[in-house]
């Protein structure tokens, strides 16, 4: 038994299949078992916890009635269309500043600090610069994704070894040939894990984007369970956003796993 319990919790240790899935759903069953005793027991309010079943009626009156499939579809084009010109800029920029010391020291004044400044304070300049529709959230949902994707770029480039690069250059490689055929290989599969925590960033930000003049999206649809004082929406609404953010994850996971199938193996 011992042995057992020492087997089970052993560090780094990964768990047998069957009893790493049977661990999986424990947490959301002691969650949902409260939530189920909470509320059908008449221990809090409907307006502060409503029940389970009353959130599962309040997303499908937000599918039947108030469009939420168009909701998700065009929060979704944001987040495409703000990751995609996210990566677009801070990839090749990233790789520059991992690769060469004197770009890496002529941006990071400007971005370093970037970092540390709440995203949400930008919304008034945004407003100022794009208005109060599409480009605004999106220019929101950009700026939220870039200054976190930067640093994990120029990391990533910097922590591919050095003997890799000296190789290269030994062999009579230029230097855009090492970044080229070593550098930007090697340190692909880490950039392309960080895009789950960038694709959790970003439908984290998408409420707030979609907050200022809340005409379509999900944001309008938490402003409309807002107006309604409907707190089955309001949950529905968290419910909906998490299920497609697992959704979305999976799927980055699914294609890192295809792409770089030869780290799966190592």
């Amino acid at each position: 038994m011992a042995q057992r319990k020492s087997t089970l919790f052993a560090i780094r240790s990964p768990l047998p299949r069957q009893t790493a899935f049977i661990l999986g759903f424990v947490a959301p069953a002691l969650v949902l078992g409260a939530w189920c005793v909470l509320t059908y027991g008449g221990f809090v309010q409907p307006d502060f916890l409503p029940k389970p079943t009353e959130v599962v009626r309040g997303t499908l009156q937000l599918f039947l009635h108030h469009d939420l499939v168009t909701a998700i579809l065009v929060s979704t084009r944001r987040i495409a269309i703000a990751f995609l010109l996210a990566s677009a800029i801070a990839l090749p920029l990233g790789v520059l500043m991992g690769a060469f010391d004197p770009i890496n020291r002529f941006f990071e004044p400007i971005m370093a600090p970037l970092r540390y400044m709440p995203i949400s304070a930008f919304i008034p300049l945004l407003i100022l610069w794009f208005g109060i529709y599409e480009k605004q959230k999106i220019a929101f949902l950009f700026l939220g994704v870039f200054v976190y994707l930067l640093p994990v770029v120029v990391s990533s480039i910097r922590l591919v070894p050095e003997e890799l690069v000296q190789t290269a250059l030994t062999l009579g490689a230029s230097k855009f040939q090492v970044i080229r055929t070593v550098l930007v290989p090697a340190a692909l599969p880490e950039i392309f894990d960080s895009f789950r925590v960038m694709n959790a960033i970003a439908w984290t930000y998408v409420i707030l984007a979609e907050a200022v003049n809340p005409e379509r999206g999900l944001g309008y649809m938490v402003e409309l369970a807002r107006t309604h004082q409907k707190a089955s929406w309001s949950f529905a609404g968290l419910l909906v956003i998490g299920g497609i953010g697992l959704l979305t994850d999976f799927l980055i996971r699914l294609i890192s796993s295809l792409l770089f199938r030869w780290r799966e193996a190592s």
